[in-house]
């Protein structure tokens, strides 16, 4: 039995807005998969809700025709990332990270939106979307903004999203979907079903030379927040690929990463499974990018 005072079904991202703004204490929900065992373990009492899952814009997977940018609604399933052929042929990354996501029951449902801001350091879809420099779309009482998702993590469980705001999209420029490869891999206790130990998401582009003209690295489960790796993609971009330059990718991830101890496990071995997670997905994103092994 779900403990659950009000609830309201928003129309539009105009009607959600004004409903959160008539209400303090409202809480907004589309796949439920978080707030629901919340309310079901009792961490939530007398339930103010405002559904956003009906709200056509939020569903949404397009490019823009104007600026080519791949705009994402929040309300949009892991189910529709991973059968959307637009993602499938400009931005593979994003559906592939996403399948790695709970079970089906659980992918059926649960949105992108939700998966960011609940603010969880071991969100799967975070460190692809943070190589792909991914824009995040808010409206509030005082408008619009824009803000990339580097910056929406403040800390575990914690995100810049004010009272009365609105995540209603996540984009990705033109600039860093055209011609990037990428890979991620989770480390889970389980192999299915279960949160990552470690995420590793690794995102590059090569030249026929076999050059890293550009390569990007981001975690989850390696800080308190999802992070980028800037130390070590500039000490690795501009270099020619190789087996042992995979190796010694890992060895600085892990040298760049604070982990901690959990009861899932020790700050040492999500360091080991940094550097091994981080090589193999270096080498499987140059693959992608059309990289030949030696």
């Amino acid at each position: 039995m779900f403990d659950i005072a009000k609830y309201n079904e928003a129309a539009s991202v105009e009607e959600a807005l004004e409903l959160l703004a008539g209400d303090s204490e409202a809480k907004l929900i589309a796949g439920g998969t978080d707030i629901l065992i919340r309310l079901r373990h009792g961490k939530i009492r007398d339930a103010r809700l405002i559904g956003i899952r009906h709200i056509g814009e939020l569903h949404r997977i397009e490019i823009d025709p104007t600026t080519g940018h791949l705009m994402i609604g929040a309300a949009v399933t892991f189910n529709q990332l991973m059968d959307s052929s637009l993602l499938r042929t400009h931005v593979p990354l994003i559906a592939q990270a996403v399948s790695d996501v709970g079970g089906p029951q659980i992918r059926r449902v649960a949105t992108i939106g939700g998966n960011l801001c609940n603010g969880a350091p071991s969100a799967d879809s975070a460190p692809a979307l943070l190589v792909l420099n991914a824009t995040l779309h808010i409206a509030g009482p005082g408008g619009t903004r824009q803000l990339p998702l580097s910056r929406f993590y403040q800390g575990p469980g914690q995100v810049d999203l004010n009272r009365g705001e609105l995540l209603t999209a996540v984009s990705v420029a033109p600039a860093d979907y055209s011609g990037l490869a990428g890979h991620y891999i989770k480390y889970a206790m389980r192999r299915a079903m279960d949160i990552a130990t470690l995420g590793c998401a690794v995102a590059c582009r090569v030249d026929a030379d076999g050059v890293l003209q550009d390569v990007r690295l981001a975690f989850g489960v390696a800080a308190p927040t999802p992070i980028r790796c800037p130390q070590t993609e500039e000490l690795f971009r501009g270099q020619i690929f190789t087996p042992d330059l995979a190796v010694e990718f890992g060895q600085a991830a892990a040298q760049e990463i604070q982990p901690r101890t959990s009861w899932r496990a020790t700050r040492e071995f999500r360091l080991h499974l940094a550097q091994e997670l981080s090589r193999e997905a270096l080498t499987q994103s140059y693959v992608k990018a059309g990289g030949r092994l030696p």
